[in-house]
């Protein structure tokens, strides 16, 4: 134990100094009322309030943000009829799939999609039979669409950030003769802002889609949200620049979308409206004009 030296002794070269340093707090009335507008700040110094004018800082503000969205398994819930609709086409050229192996490569462009199938199979097609089996898939799908529907908060997450003014489109792997089907699910005009396969060079995993998309609405991609159900719409969000939010309603789990490179992940449209504050998007669950 060290004993500090007393009047009599000569202080030694190791004594300790021991300094006291007055605490900075800011008063409680102080924390309530700091805010922009609010620059006014009580600051208490070793028991001494004064009142000191907080400086503002010029930079250049953020972008507002903005959505790209998937389609499928995102907003409408149709993954399964999609994979019902491959499985169907894919028998009638006896290659049989299981329906597990088809649903990991939905979300992928048709052509993309039917190569890796192959690949795992051993077969081969000319690029006219592909051309041809897409079709039939379209065709497969279009006859279930009586059993799609649109997915929990979807039609009201996409009014409710056009009534706030904030931006967004779809960006889909699928063609427009399949995408169109959705909008009335959605209640969406005719005119809404939406790119197909049709419309880009490359699908995903390639970032066409969504580069289009934002284009599309005059936003830069990377301040953006693109949200998708899996893992091909998060590796093609990346691609893109943008940050990915995931949802668990295309059938991935919570990990895949998160390696994937999802930055937030959701159950479903309805909890991302409910969440939206963590994006960046502030009283999405309030009226334009503040009520709740």
């Amino acid at each position: 134990m060290f004993v500090l030296p007393d009047e009599h002794q000569p202080a030694r070269l190791f004594a300790p100094t021991i300094r006291y340093f007055p605490r900075l707090t800011l008063s409680s009335r102080a924390a309530a009322t700091v805010a922009l507008g609010q620059p006014e700040l009580n600051v208490t110094v070793a028991g001494v309030t004064e009142s000191r004018a907080a400086e503002q800082v010029e930079y250049e503000q953020p972008a507002a943000p903005s959505f790209l969205f998937d389609l499928d398994g995102t907003l409408i819930d149709s993954v399964y009829q999609h994979v019902i609709a491959w499985r169907n086409a894919l028998a009638k050229l006896d290659i049989n799939l299981s329906v597990w192996r088809i649903h990991r490569r939905i979300g992928m462009s048709g052509g993309l999609f039917v190569s890796a199938l192959l690949r795992e199979t051993g077969r081969s097609l000319s690029a006219h039979d592909i051309e041809l089996l897409q079709q039939d898939h379209a065709a497969e799908y279009l006859a279930q669409v009586d059993s799609v529907t649109a997915l929990p908060g979807a039609p009201q997450l996409l009014a409710t950030l056009t009534s706030f003014g904030v931006r967004w489109a779809i960006a889909t792997s699928g063609r427009r003769v399949m995408a169109e089907q959705a909008l009335r699910l959605l209640d969406l005009p005719a005119d809404v802002p939406m790119v197909t396969r049709d419309m880009v060079q490359h699908a995903k995993p390639d970032p066409d889609l969504f580069l289009a998309a934002a284009a599309l609405i005059g936003v830069d991609p990377r301040s953006a949200w693109v949200v998708g159900d899996s893992v091909w719409d998060l590796l093609a969000a990346r691609r893109a620049g943008a940050l990915g939010v995931g949802l668990l309603s295309g059938g991935y789990g919570r990990e895949e979308l998160e390696r994937a490179g999802a930055y937030r992940v959701y159950n479903d449209p309805a909890e991302l409206l409910l969440r939206a504050d963590e994006l960046g998007v502030r009283n999405l669950a309030s009226t334009p004009d503040g009520t709740d």
